[in-house]
This record gives structure tokens, sequence and C-alpha cells, in this order.
């Protein structure tokens, strides 16, 4: 199999490559300072079509495949893995889930505007009970039919883009049972009635993607914006969430990435005994495992990005989740070294390495925890779990 990018993707790499460079980059350390999203920069991704790539030209998009999209995802993340994950979020969550599950006026009302970076979009299925462990496959976020309306009663927690979201994918269970498996998805707008932000998240890393609480107080929704059929919600979050994992890779990748492009620059200028460090062996070998991890996470990642594109079955969650566990744990890895190499100043704002460490263990944690990953694993190779 050859993972190699044509001519075209080449292009389109050194296009988004010098964007971030000029434009993403120089912003990063300030964003993560005063947790601040930079709309007037995701606005600017829309008119380069980075908003919408993978979604059809008709709606707005590039009509590209998915290795576009996380050869994008990667770029920026290397620049700033706050505005990677933004972008992961409206496009390979909310976006992505419209795209592949909305009606066709649902798909002309939210996708074109969303792919001209005109609207923002959000991912809601996350409770609180989630973070905690105890809650499992529930969702306690409750919906009835009334009428041609739904009524949402419940409250979300760190839903990602949250108030800065034009557009919310929202689930909720339907009945008298809290189980995932009876959620229904729902499209609501930011000005909905019933439909309130709650408490701003002050995050370990990725701060300048905004993370809020959703609450949903009696909240009606016209049924003409329900997501797919009643019932269906569990069955879109899992096809939504297995189709990003390759996204959160590609993160990782980019974020370890920049981290050891510091690491390098810095172990060159640094000087013992009149030598730049770089040329001692205990560097020049961490330099060289960082090198090897990333390579092979990249590589991971590219993989499952062209088992999807072209329709090849990825062996079930298993071999996405080998990918999202490798890249995260490479990512949590290099970025450690990273601070190691830089000393005492690793440790301090001074260099963006400590940065870098703190946006690593998000990626850790987002879309399923490693031992989730684990767990999904175990499953496919013996039938533990």
């Amino acid at each position: 199999m050859d993972y190699s990018l044509s001519e075209e993707l080449e292009m389109i790499r050194r296009m988004v490559r010098e964007f971030a460079i000029d434009e993403v980059a120089p912003g990063a350390a300030l964003r993560d300072e005063t947790e601040r999203f930079d709309r007037p920069l995701f606005e600017v991704m829309g008119k380069l079509g980075l908003t919408g790539i993978a979604w059809a030209e008709s709606y707005g998009g590039l009509g590209s495949d998915v290795v576009t999209n996380i050869m994008v995802l990667e770029e920026l993340a290397r620049a700033c893995a706050s505005t990677g994950y933004s972008l992961f979020v409206h496009s390979s969550l909310a976006g992505a889930a419209i795209s592949m599950f909305g009606r066709e006026e649902q798909k002309i009302k939210y996708l074109r505007p969303m792919a001209e970076g005109s609207k923002l979009g959000a991912y809601a299925w996350t409770e609180l009970a989630h973070l905690t462990g105890t809650s499992g496959g529930e969702l306690h976020t409750k919906t009835r039919r009334d009428g041609d309306h739904y009524v949402l009663q419940g409250d979300k927690f760190l839903v990602p883009n949250a108030g800065e979201a034009d557009v919310y994918v929202v689930f909720a269970a339907m009945g008298d049972g809290p189980l995932a498996s009876v959620s229904t998805a729902f499209l609501i707008e930011k000005d909905t009635p019933g439909f309130m932000l709650g408490k701003s998240e002050q995050k370990l890393g990725t701060r300048g993607s905004p993370s809020m609480s959703v609450e949903l107080d009696g909240c009606r929704i016209p049924a003409d914006n329900r997501l797919g059929e009643e019932g269906d919600g569990h069955r879109i979050a899992l096809r939504t969430l297995e189709g990003a994992r390759s996204g959160i890779a590609a993160l990782a990748v980019g974020l370890a990435q920049a981290a050891m492009d510091a690491a390098i620059a810095y172990a060159k200028a640094r000087k013992q005994f009149g030598k730049p460090i770089a040329q001692q062996q205990a560097i020049a070998f961490k330099l060289a495992n960082m090198a090897t991890q990333i390579e092979a996470a990249r590589w991971l990642t590219y993989q499952a990005a062209w088992r999807e594109s072209e329709g090849v079955e990825n062996g079930g969650s298993g071999e996405t989740a080998n990918t999202n566990l490798f890249a995260g744990e490479m990512a949590m890895g290099v970025t450690l070294e990273a601070v190691q190499i830089h000393g005492g100043y690793g440790y301090t704002k001074a260099f963006p390495v400590e940065r870098y460490l703190r946006d690593a263990k998000m990626l850790q944690m987002v879309e399923a925890t490693m031992d989730e990953q684990r767990r999904a694993i175990a499953r496919v190779v013996n039938g533990a779990f």
C-alpha cells in the first residue's frame, strides 16, 4: 500500500503549514494564557476552506477525503493544539454527524454556513457522571415528544466549543430509562429558549479551545431539528466518535512534532563545555527516540484515515483504538522528554514545551480515555471485557 501524498495534497499541506506558521502560531501562547477562542482566526480558516474539508461541495465543503482532513489537523496542532482541537470538534464531530445523518434540508441549513466559517459547531454528549466513571452508557438528559416539538431537560458537561458555538449536536435519552441506547440526537441553535450556558471550565490544557457546561431547562426543539430517527442517538454517537479517532491521533502527532522541533532548536542553541547539548549522546538518543515514535504514530494515523477514505473495514473499534492509544501516549511521552531536554527552563513559560505537555494530557482523555481504548483493543484481541 502506498501512503505517500499526492502532489495536490502536498500543496495543501504547504498552504496550511504556511498559514499555521504565519497566522496561528504567533497567538498560541496568548490564547492559552487568556483562555480566549480566536473567532476571527476561525473565520479566516473558513475562507481558506479548512472548516468543511470532508463535506460535499454542494454544502460548501471541499469534498476531500479523511486523509486531507487529518493532514490539516496535524499541521494546525503543530502550531496550536487549541485551534486544531476546536476545528476537530466543529468538523469531525458536529459537522460529521450532520453530514452523515442529517436530512437534506438540515445539511443545507447548517453545513454550508459551518463550511464557510460563519457558524461554529459543538458536540454535547458528556455528562458529569461520565467523568466519574459511575454512569457507563447512561444519559441523564431526558427528552419527550410534545406535538411537533421535543422537550429536553438536563445538563451537559465540558461541552467543547460551547459558548462560542452557534450549532450544538445534543443527545438525550427517551422514555423513563437512562440508557444511551434509546437516546436521540438533536440540532440546537444557541438562541433557543431553554438552552443556557453554564460554567466555563478552567482546564489544564487546550485552554484556547472553550469548554462550558450546557443547561437544558424545558428546551423546546422543533421536530425538524431531530437528527436521524428517534432512538438513533447511540448509533450516531458511536459512528461519529469512531470516525473521529484518527483526528485526535492527528492532533497528537502535530503536537508531538512541535515539541520535538522545540527540543531540537533548544538543544542546538544551548551549550555545555563549548558544544551544543544536541551533540551529547544522551540528548541525541532522546531526540532519536522522539523522532521514531512520532513517525510510527503518524503512519498509524494516516493508515487509519486512508482505510476510512477507501471504505476499507477497520477491523472493528480495536484498530482505531490502537491508533488513538499509541498516538496519545506517544504525545505525552514526547512532550515530557521535550521538557526534560529544556531542563529547568522547560518548567517555565519562557518556552512553549510546558504548554505542549499540558495540551498532550488532554489528548489522552477526549473521546475515550487510554484505559477505554485498551478495553476496546482487548475485546478484539481476546474477547475480554
